[in-house]
C-alpha cells in the first residue's frame, strides 16, 4: 500500500513545505469495512506519513497495528492525540446488523411501535411494553409498574448486550426514564441509555429507534475502542483518545461508549472534512466511497450543513445530530446479485471480495478453479469467515451453531460442499451469518475491477474466476446476461458500468435532497429518470445539440476520496459533465480529518405556552412554569448553557466557550399583539481537544 515519507509532507489544505521537525504530532485513525487508515499530521497540520492495512474484524487490533507500524517509530513517541473515525457503527445500520438488545417502552401503544420500526429492526421478543409515560405538557400520564419492569429486565438481563430506555414524552419530562435506568443499573452491569439523552425532539417513534440503535452500537464501539487503546499501549503511545461524531466534532472515549450512536457518520464526516482540507476547497460535493458504503455531502463556505432532524442512513433516520450525509449501502465490496424487477443489482450486503479472500486464503483457488467446469448451483463461489465476536451473542448460540462457529476458526468454510456434505453446518452458518457473527463471499465490484485490469492490489486470478462462475450463475439461474460462456471482462465491465450509473443517480438523489424539496422517494423516481438522460446523451456521439438539457452542480466540483474512487469517479464525472478534484491522499481523507475536528456540544430546550400567560421551561430535571417570558427564557439558556459546558468538559474540551441561538414560533402582528408559541433554545458548548503535555 502506498505511504508517505516521513520528508516528503503535504499540507492539509493543499499548500507544500518541508517537515521541519516539529516536536508534536497528531496521530488519525479510521476504521472502516474494508481498511484500517493511519495518519500523522504536524502542528502545521502537514502530512508526514500515512498508512493503510487491511480491517481485520474479527480482531481489530490486528489491522489498526499493522498501519501504525508502517508510521515512523520516532514520530509515534510525539503523538500528543489521537483520533480515530469509524464506518462501522454506520455499516452495523445500513446492513440491519448489531448486539441483541431490549427496548424498554413506557407508555407507548401498538401503533407507535409499529411505526418506530422496532419491530423490522429487533423482533417483537426484543421489546418490552411497560405502563408508564407523560404527557406534553410534562404531567404524568400513569404511573411506572415497578414489579413489571423489574421483571423485564431480569428477563431480558442474561440475554442482552445492552438496555434501551424510552418513555412517551419523555424529552418534556424524563422522569420515568431516569427511574427505569436506576432499576436497570440495579439488577445487572449492562450498559443502558435514555431516550431524552440522545435526543431533544418530539416524535416517540423515532426517539425509540434512535436509543434502540445506540443500544445495539455499544459492543462494536467498546471493541473498537478497547483495540484501539491495546494497540497504543503495546507502542508506549499515551497520548488522550477521541472519537468523530457524526457531526464532525470530537468526544473521548467515556462520552463515545455512553452515547454510541452519536458516532453513527463518524466516518463520513471525517471524510468530509479530511476532503476539504485536503482538496482545499470551501465549495463542493464531496463524495467518499468505502468498502460498505458511498456518503455523499454538500460543502458550502467550508463547512458541511448538519442535519438536526437525523440524517438517512440507509433505511433508517435516527435523531442524531450529525453532518448531512446522503449513506448508501454501495462500496466495493457491495455483492453484485440478481433482483427479482430490477435485474443486476449492488448491495446493500456487504461480502468479502473473491479477489481478497485467496489473497489471504489461497486453498480457496483449487475450489474455484474446479467450480468453473461444474453445473452452475446458488453455492458456488460463496465461502463463510467468521466476522466478528460478541460475548451477549455467542452465549445465545444453539449447539449447532456453536458447532459452526467453531468450524468457522479454521478457515473459509466452501458452502457448495457444505449443502452437500454437511447440510446442518450450512444451515447454521446461515444464522451465524444473518446474527452479524459470520460474512459470506461473493462477486464485488472490486472484483470487476481486478478482472478489467484497473485495480491490481489482491488476486486477479480469483476475481477472473468468479466473474466466469458468477455469470454463469446469473445466465442459468436467473436468464440474466448474454455474455459468452467462459468471458470474464464482458460481465465485469457491465458491472462496472453499472457502479457507475448508480453513483449517478445516488448523486442526482442527494442533489434533489439538498435541495428540500422533494422526499426521498419521489428524489429516487426523478433521479432515476434525470441519470438515464444524462448517460445516454453523453453516451451517444451521434445525438443532436438538445433542446432541453439538465447539469449536476454547474458550480460545484466533485470531490471523490476513498480506496475505490479511483476505479469509478472518472467515469461518473464524464457521464455527468462536473469537475472532478481527486487530492492527493483521497484514499486515507477519513483519517486527516479525525484530527481536525473540536469537542462541540449542544443542548436544545424548549419553551412552551400551555395556557395564556404561563410560559414552561421543559429542562433536565422536568418542566418548570413562569408568569414572565423573560424569566422562563433566562432559566432556559442557564440551564441548556450549565449542561452544554459539562457536557463539553465530560467530553474532553480545554476550556469551552458557550454560544447560544434562539428559533421562536411566534405572530408578531396578532389582533391581540405579540403571541407567543415555543422557543428553543440552543446552547453550543466548544474548544479544542486537551492534549497531551510534552
Amino acid at each position: 500500500m502506498p505511504e508517505t515519507s516521513p520528508k516528503a509532507a503535504v499540507v492539509v489544505g493543499g499548500v507544500a513545505s518541508a517537515v521541519t521537525g516539529a516536536s508534536r504530532y497528531f496521530l488519525g485513525i479510521d476504521t472502516g469495512g474494508t481498511f484500517t487508515d493511519a495518519v500523522l499530521l504536524d502542528e502545521a497540520q502537514a502530512i508526514v506519513a500515512s498508512a493503510k492495512s487491511l480491517t481485520t474484524r474479527f480482531d481489530l487490533a490486528v489491522g489498526i497495528g499493522a498501519s501504525l507500524d508502517k508510521l515512523p517509530p520516532a514520530l509515534l513517541a510525539q503523538v500528543v492525540l489521537v483520533s480515530l473515525s469509524t464506518t462501522l457503527t454506520t455499516n452495523s445500520v445500513v446492513e440491519g446488523k448489531g448486539a441483541p438488545v431490549c427496548v424498554l417502552l413506557a407508555g407507548y401503544d401498538e401503533r407507535q411501535v409499529k411505526a418506530s420500526g422496532l419491530v423490522e429492526l429487533l423482533g417483537m421478543d426484543s421489546i418490552a411494553m411497560l405502563p408508564g409515560g407523560h404527557d406534553a405538557g410534562g404531567a404524568e400520564a400513569q404511573p411506572l409498574d415497578e414489579a413489571a419492569t423489574r421483571a423485564a429486565i431480569l428477563r431480558f438481563a442474561p440475554r442482552v448486550s445492552a438496555f434501551a430506555i424510552s418513555a412517551s414524552f419523555g424529552v418534556r419530562n424524563p422522569e420515568h426514564e431516569l427511574q427505569m435506568r436506576a432499576w436497570v443499573e440495579e439488577l445487572c452491569d449492562k450498559p443502558v441509555a435514555c431516550g431524552h439523552e440522545l435526543a431533544s425532539s418530539l416524535g416517540a417513534p423515532r426517539r425509540a429507534m434512535t436509543v434502540a440503535l445506540n443500544a445495539r452500537m455499544v459492543s462494536h464501539v467498546k471493541a473498537l475502542i478497547d483495540s484501539v487503546q491495546r494497540t497504543l499501549a503495546a507502542r508506549a503511545i499515551d497520548a488522550p483518545l477521541m472519537v468523530v461524531k457524526g457531526d464532525g466534532s470530537l468526544i473521548n472515549v467515556a462520552s463515545a461508549l455512553a452515547r454510541p450512536v452519536g458516532t453513527v457518520l463518524s466516518g463520513p464526516a471525517a471524510s468530509v472534512l479530511g476532503a476539504c482540507a485536503l482538496s482545499g476547497l470551501r465549495n463542493a460535493v464531496v463524495a467518499d466511497m468505502g468498502g460498505t458504503t458511498t456518503d455523499i455531502a454538500v460543502v458550502r463556505n467550508g463547512q458541511p450543513a448538519l442535519s438536526f432532524d437525523g440524517a438517512l442512513i440507509g433505511q433508517w433516520r435516527p435523531m442524531v445530530e450529525a453532518v448531512k450525509v446522503y449513506a448508501i449501502g454501495l462500496g466495493g465490496d457491495s455483492e453484485v446479485r440478481f433482483s427479482g424487477g430490477e435485474g443486476l443489482a449492488i448491495g446493500p450486503r456487504r461480502v468479502v471480495p473473491l479477489s481478497l479472500l485467496a489473497h489471504e486464503h489461497p486453498q480457496v483457488l483449487a475450489v474455484l478453479r474446479n467450480q468453473q467446469s461444474e453445473s452452475p448451483h446458488a453455492s458456488q463461489i460463496r465461502f463463510a469467515q467468521r466476522l466478528h465476536a460478541d460475548a451477549a451473542m455467542l452465549a445465545r448460540l444453539t449447539d449447532d451453531e456453536l458447532a459452526a462457529w467453531n468450524t468457522l476458526a479454521q478457515g473459509p468454510v466452501d458452502l457448495e460442499r457444505a449443502n452437500l456434505e454437511q447440510r446442518a453446518l450450512s444451515r447454521a452458518i446461515a444464522r451465524l451469518e444473518r446474527k452479524g457473527l459470520a460474512i459470506y463471499s461473493g462477486f464485488t465490484p472490486s472484483d470487476a475491477a481486478h478482472v478489467l485490469g484497473m485495480s491490481a492490489h489482491w488476486n486477479s486470478e480469483a476475481a477472473t474466476l468468479g466473474a466466469i462462475i458468477w455469470a454463469r450463475q446469473m445466465r442459468h439461474l436467473y436468464g440474466l446476461g448474454t455474455w459468452v460462456l467462459g468471458d470474464a471482462r464482458a460481465p465485469a465491465r457491465q458491472v462496472v458500468d453499472k457502479v457507475v450509473d448508480t453513483i449517478c443517480q445516488k448523486l442526482i438523489e442527494a442533489g434533489l435532497n439538498d435541495a428540500g424539496h422533494m422526499n426521498e422517494g419521489n428524489a429516487h423516481k426523478v433521479a432515476t429518470l434525470l441519470t438515464h438522460m444524462a448517460l445516454h446523451r453523453r453516451g451517444s456521439a451521434t445525438a443532436a445539440q438538445p433542446v432541453f438539457q439538465l447539469q449536476f452542480a454547474p458550480e460545484l466540483p466533485l470531490v471523490a476520496v476513498g480506496a475505490p474512487a479511483a476505479s469509478y469517479y472518472p467515469a461518473v464525472a464524464q457521464g455527468l459533465g462536473v469537475q472532478l478534484v481527486m487530492p492527493p491522499h483521497a484514499d486515507v481523507a477519513n483519517a486527516v480529518g479525525a484530527v481536525l475536528g473540536q469537542v462541540a456540544q449542544r443542548v436544545h430546550l424548549t419553551v412552551t405556552q400551555p395556557v395564556r400567560g404561563t410560559y414552561r421551561v421543559f429542562g433536565p430535571n422536568g418542566p418548570h412554569d413562569f408568569a414572565n417570558l423573560d424569566d422562563a427564557l433566562a432559566l432556559a439558556r442557564s440551564q441548556a448553557a450549565a449542561l452544554a459546558l459539562q457536557r463539553a468538559h465530560d467530553a474532553g474540551a480545554s476550556a469551552p466557550t458557550v454560544s447560544f441561538s434562539q428559533e421562536d414560533n411566534a405572530v408578531t402582528n396578532d389582533i391581540d399583539g405579540h403571541l407567543f408559541f415555543e422557543a428553543r433554545i440552543t446552547a453550543t458548548a466548544s474548544g479544542a481537544p486537551v492534549t497531551k503535555v510534552v
